[in-house]
């Protein structure tokens, strides 16, 4: 019996051996792709050129956004987690004069449609500046300045809005005009008032 058992662990064996050194074969006919080896000719034939940091331009990636957005003011936006604000165009801020009824007359015109941003730049304040259109193609900067709920801000947009402003809308918006013309003083006097009437309330 101890006979039959050792002749049959050295068949288990050999069968090990045999199967192990059949795939080791397999293994060493398949063929190893050579290493990379530019040709030499080809290395003489391209001259290297030194980097010019003038002459560069930074690679530039795609640069649209599209979803439905939630409307911060009357003229930021926010498509796909990323804050946007609308190229060119200067709505009052929240707590000022018309800044609540800009923001409704955004969220109503924005309200139900995907929009398209096409992005322009980062602004200082680290925000995406971007031309944004309704699915039917109009430029929402364009209708805020014609509906009197924003101003074209001719620094940033080169006036292209200018002549959509209705008659009358920049002694309306006097803040969001004052803030284009660096009268900043102004805007430091209405924070004030607002503190002491709050203040008072």
């Amino acid at each position: 019996m101890e006979i039959l058992i050792f002749l049959f662990l050295c068949l288990v064996v050999l069968a090990v051996v045999v199967w192990n050194s059949h795939r080791d074969k397999g293994r060493s006919n398949r063929r190893i792709p050579p290493k990379f080896r530019p040709n030499p000719q080809y290395r003489k034939s391209v001259k290297r050129k030194v980097f010019d940091a003038q002459s560069a331009t930074p690679l530039v990636l795609p640069q649209i956004l599209e979803g439905y957005a939630r409307i911060t003011d009357g003229d930021s936006l926010v498509i796909n987690k990323t804050q946007v604000r609308l190229y060119g165009i200067d709505a009052p801020e929240l707590n000022h004069p018309y800044g609540q009824k800009a923001k409704w007359a955004l969220i109503h015109m924005c309200k139900g449609q995907k929009i398209r941003a096409e992005v322009t730049e980062i602004d200082r304040y680290g925000r995406t500046v971007a031309l944004c259109y309704l699915e039917d193609g109009r430029d929402i900067s364009a209708e805020m300045v014609k509906t009197g709920n924003a101003i074209d801000w001719p620094k940033f947009s080169g006036g292209v809005y200018h002549k959509l402003e209705p008659k009358g809308v920049r002694r309306k918006l006097w803040l969001a005009d004052a803030r284009q013309n660096g009268r900043m003083h102004i805007w430091e006097q209405f924070e004030a008032r607002q503190k002491v009437k709050e203040a008072a309330e």
